[in-house]
């Protein structure tokens, strides 16, 4: 933004609801006064015509009557006006006006006036062109070399160049490869048009060559025209700028130099005669206008250049020399000679607001205010510091980033229903089951206050879906409530992570004028998915491949007051045993034991038994709680399923690898693909037929061979999707079983799921393997160091896939020896100090190499895992090239 504005001379506004254009102005002596004065005229696309002559009383003044010389309205839109001398047999300048469908040229007169009211001006129709075609615009000048007379050139839309000499027509020619009319100007020096095709080529043609190539009265070519006499119409030069061309000048030093402005969308190029560049400035605006003329230091060009932020630029060559701020946005600019008044700066907007002004400097004319003096009472200051300080320090103890709203001026409420759907929503489901069940979710907005631009999301899980998840509002109004229904399902063909969900409200509160827009804040609230949606009852299984065992401190609940929806009230042995069929799983039962305080979930799936320990918890939590029993415990003291967590870890690796092998292939057979493309092409366009070799059954060979990788790699995806869901269950159900074991806080368990769980979706650029093999590493070297030494060693910055998952498992192990040796998880810097020093002696560093890490993962010190799995790995078959070996059976 300029330091300085455009200083006033003369303004007015035109009209009301008028739309005007960069060939809408135009500066001129038109009434031939001789006194060297110009005139403003000024076109509009309803038709009107003026003529100002200003001259305020003093600088700043608005528009008078006596300003307005004249003031007429045609009949049809003034698409440009220009002033020449466009009448044979007189030198006196003449105003052409360009209409869609006809060019008029004028003469502006004007009478003495005998009385107060002053001189009167009109205008006399003194020739007319009607056009066959509709014009885009026009350039005038002595084409060819004439004395004494301008000659006009009108383009049409459909790119045909029309020629007038005066008040004859000419010619026309159509400008060959042509699409889009552009800007067009006449250079005197090489008598050449210049345009700007659609192609973003600047082209130079020869007035001469126009003259003499063939007539363009008639557009198709016919065998007698291709044997005519005419040449055909060939571009004189041809310089490729990239970009459209906003408007295009010409300005000449002298007789022997001219250059060639064209102003794009992100540059403005200065051209030689011959079409080379001789300079170009990259601007970091959007340019509306620019006027180039000659400068005071020979040699140099000084160029105008109008923006969108309502800024005039003025450019000495490629360097800014001065920026001022306009009061509109330019669409038209001259520069004009107004009461003796050299260099005044005539600027036009698309609305029609006309001013005149001057570069300068207004000086400001704020003065601060004196401050009243007073002496300082240093007692009372440090008392305040101290309480802003206090208050400081309090505010910082909070992490929130948004402000909290006062006196919940706008609520979200999600309610979910307690029975399923009598009609299941389910839409596209792939799960393999006669009937998927659906939940109704109602979700509520209360606002006590009026929001703009409301918007509600609501979002699960997947494999979980819902019927729709995006809601936009009208505005809101004070006191008025929203309500959405809409269902939620299992779509995936596997269990889900989690039965949590999000609903967020984003919307703008109003505020005051300086933001219109209003500040954006976000509600949400949070609602969990009933159990029943995923599974149903079904017999307890007495033999299963998992088993864990939940401690509690008090005693046994009857498991059909604690699952109600799952249970039958008449059945006795339902009791203790509960049976729970997932509609994408496999089948995990929950016994409660009659004598001590234990209950044991076993499945053949360790994933499937993360649902039912964490509905387990919950309720009995809820159960509890509704009796006032404060101390209520769950207690996991047998041993972390590590090796069945790192078979998942394992499966959810291959088929990651899997899926860059066939990266790999896919990409590799594309290659040959294009290549036997184009050895066939190079044959079928050769004039001599040649064998094709055997081509076209490589080519059709490749292609079963694309289709088949593409194929096994869309399954691989679908089947690392459903692998890496089974290991977010596998990993909650790791991450309970820790806080349970280690009596971890809710804190201590944020940083464990932020450390096991970093990745809402899994992809090849960044995989769950390396992102949490890295956190865990830095929780190693931070929280749960020994001594200084580790606290100072640097972590890689860069995540790659790793080649195996040897150290991630390594470090998760240690983990967990740490955490059973006394290690604490924290954040804090002066905490991981203390730990350090806390930490039992029995805690071994972090291994510098693989022999320290073998020796601290063989150690038979921890119950928690066993660690066989970690010597000896199983090789996995290669599945990329079993999908070609299928590809290539016919």
């Amino acid at each position: 933004m300029s330091l300085f504005k455009a200083r006033d001379w003369w303004y007015t506004t035109l009209g009301e609801k008028e739309e005007f254009d960069q060939g809408c102005l135009c500066v001129a002596d038109v009434d031939n006064s001789g006194t060297g004065q110009d005139k403003i005229i000024v076109g509009s696309y309803m038709g009107f015509l003026r003529i100002f002559n200003p001259h305020p009383v003093k600088p700043g003044d608005g528009t008078q009557a006596e300003d307005l010389l004249l003031e007429v309205q045609l009949r049809e839109p003034v698409l440009q006006v220009e002033v020449g001398k466009f009448v044979s047999g007189t030198e006196l300048l003449h105003l052409a006006v360009l209409h869609c469908r006809k060019l008029c040229v004028y003469a502006v007169s004007g009478t003495l006036g005998s009385v107060e009211h002053g001189n009167q001006y009109h205008i006399k129709l003194i020739y007319e062109h009607n056009l066959q075609r509709t014009a885009c615009n026009m350039t005038y000048g002595p084409f060819g070399g004439v004395k004494g007379r301008d000659l006009i050139c009108i383009q049409s839309m459909d790119g045909m160049l029309m020629l007038f000499e005066q008040e004859s027509y000419a010619f026309g020619r159509f400008l060959p490869g042509f699409l889009l009319p552009g800007p067009l100007t006449y250079s005197s020096r090489t008598d050449s048009f210049i345009t700007v095709s659609s192609s973003r080529q600047v082209e130079s043609y020869k007035y001469q060559v126009l003259a003499f190539a063939t007539d363009a009265d008639e557009r198709q070519e016919t065998e007698q025209q291709k044997h005519s006499s005419g040449k055909r119409l060939v571009v004189d030069w041809v310089l490729n700028i990239g970009e459209q061309a906003l408007d295009i000048r010409v300005v000449s030093f002298n007789q022997m130099v001219s250059s060639l402005f064209v102003l794009g969308e992100r540059n403005f190029f200065c051209l030689k005669d011959n079409g080379q560049i001789r300079f170009m400035k990259k601007l970091d605006y959007s340019p509306s206008c620019f006027l180039p003329y000659c400068s005071v230091t020979e040699g140099t060009i000084n160029t105008l250049i109008g923006n969108y932020n309502n800024m005039l630029l003025v450019y000495q060559d490629v360097t800014l020399k001065w920026a001022t701020q306009l009061p509109h946005t330019p669409v038209a600019v001259k520069v004009c000679c107004l009461q003796d008044m050299k260099g005044l700066i005539v600027t036009l907007s698309d609305s029609g607001h006309l001013q005149c002004s001057y570069l300068g400097t207004d000086p400001s004319v704020f003065q601060a205010p004196k401050v009243e003096s007073r002496e300082m009472n240093y007692e009372e200051l440090d008392r305040e510091m101290k309480e802003l300080q206090k208050i400081i320090k309090e505010a910082t103890k909070t992490q929130d980033i948004l402000p909290k709203s006062e006196d919940d001026d706008l609520k979200v409420t999600a309610e979910v229903s307690f029975h399923l759907d009598a009609i299941s929503q389910a839409i596209d489901s792939e799960v393999r089951a006669e009937v998927v069940p659906s939940v109704t979710v109602k979700i509520t907005v209360q606002s006590r206050l009026a929001v703009q631009k409301p918007k509600l999301s609501v979002c699960v899980q997947p494999p979980l879906a819902l019927t729709c998840d995006q809601f936009i509002f009208n505005d809101i109004g004070p006191a008025v409530s929203k309500t959405v229904v809409l269902s939620a399902f299992l779509k995936g063909n596997c269990p889900p992570a989690e039965l949590e969900g999000n609903a967020i409200f984003s919307y703008n509160t109003p505020t005051a004028d300086f933001n219109p827009k209003g500040v954006p804040r976000v509600a949400q609230c949070k609602f969990r998915l009933p159990l029943r949606l995923i599974c149903f009852p079904a017999q307890p299984s007495k033999t299963a491949n998992h088993k864990l065992t939940i401690d509690t401190n008090k005693p046994p609940v009857s498991l059909v007051r604690l699952f109600p929806d799952f249970s039958d009230q008449s059945d006795e042995d339902q009791v203790n045993s509960l049976g729970f069929q997932f509609l994408a799983g496999s089948r995990t039962t929950l016994l409660a034991s009659k004598t001590s305080q234990r209950y044991r979930i076993q499945s053949d799936q360790l994933e499937d038994i993360w649902l039912i320990a964490n509905e387990l918890t919950l309720r009995l939590e809820e159960h509890f709680k509704k009796q006032n029993c404060k101390d209520f415990l769950c207690i996991f003291s047998g041993s972390i399923p590590l090796q069945e967590y790192f078979e998942c870890i394992d499966h959810h690796f291959e088929l990651r690898l899997n899926a860059e092998k066939f990266q790999e292939l896919l990409s590799e057979r594309a290659i040959q693909f294009r290549a036997i493309e184009r050895r066939l092409l190079a044959r079928f366009k050769d004039k001599t037929p040649a064998p094709l070799q055997h081509l076209d059954t490589l080519l059709e060979g490749t292609y079963r061979q694309v289709i088949a990788l593409a194929d096994a790699a869309e399954e691989n995806q679908a089947n690392m999707f459903q692998a890496f869901v089974k290991l977010k269950s596998a990993t909650h159900l790791v991450i309970m079983l820790i806080s349970l074991w280690q009596k971890l806080s809710p804190d201590q368990i944020a940083i464990l799921e932020s450390t096991f769980l970093p990745l809402m979706q899994d992809t090849q650029e960044l995989g769950w393997e390396e992102t949490v093999d890295a956190a865990i590493s830095y929780l190693l070297r931070t929280c749960l160091s020994k001594s200084s030494k580790e606290q100072a060693l640097t972590l890689t910055s860069q995540l790659s896939i790793p080649k195996d998952t040897s150290r991630l498992k390594k470090h998760i192990t240690l983990l967990c020896d740490r955490l059973a040796k006394g290690g604490r998880l924290c954040l804090n810097a002066d905490t991981n100090t203390q730990q350090a020093i806390i930490m039992p002696g029995g805690c071994t560093a972090i291994p510098e190499s693989d022999l320290e890490e073998r020796t601290a993962v063989q150690d038979p010190t921890p119950i928690f895992t066993d660690h066989k799995h970690l010597t000896k790995q199983k090789s996995k078959p290669d599945l990329s090239q079993s999908v070609l070996d299928e590809a290539e059976k016919p």
